[in-house]
């Protein structure tokens, strides 16, 4: 599959609604909305991502179709990256493929990432991508409804 980046559109936000709602991706995502239902919430989220400067957020595209999203957020020397692939296209290099470009288009270093301990797909593909895991910590997982080994990661050089 031929996987792209592109800046967020408006009719993209429905998309990434419904993938947020999926059950089994957010248990595995863990670290969600405290509510991601509230359909007001999120799109307000949304629209403040899009307005913040400094952030990084891109479309993530499977040969032409909407698959998820990927960022980088946050201030200077602590940002961080973030993608969420729609569960039916697990699996298939997909995150790995959104990732490394997303490392491209944002060259800055360190940048860190954070993942369930026991998401053991989110880890390979941050591992793949040159992260490597510096820490671990807990943390009340809103999917799960309970605290969670978390590990975070950095990646230091381009």
């Amino acid at each position: 599959m031929d996987v792209t980046l592109r800046e967020v559109h408006d009719s993209d936000l429905p998309v990434f609604f419904r993938q947020l709602n999926d059950p089994e991706s957010r248990h595995m995502a863990a670290f969600t909305p405290e509510d991601p239902a509230d359909r007001d919430r999120f799109e307000a989220h949304w629209a403040r991502n899009r307005a913040a400067a400094g952030v990084a957020l891109r479309t993530v595209l499977a040969d032409g179709d909407v698959v998820g999203n990927a960022a980088v957020y946050g201030e200077p020397g602590e940002r961080e990256v973030t993608c969420w692939i729609d569960r039916a296209y697990w699996g298939r290099g997909l995150a790995t493929a959104a990732l490394r470009e997303l490392l491209v288009l944002v060259p800055e270093r360190p940048l860190y990432a954070r993942a369930a301990a026991d998401n053991e797909g989110s880890l390979r593909v941050l591992e793949k991508c040159g992260f490597r895991a510096t820490a671990r910590e807990r943390g009340f997982a809103q999917a799960r409804g309970v605290e969670i080994d978390e590990v975070v990661l950095v990646l230091d050089q381009a």
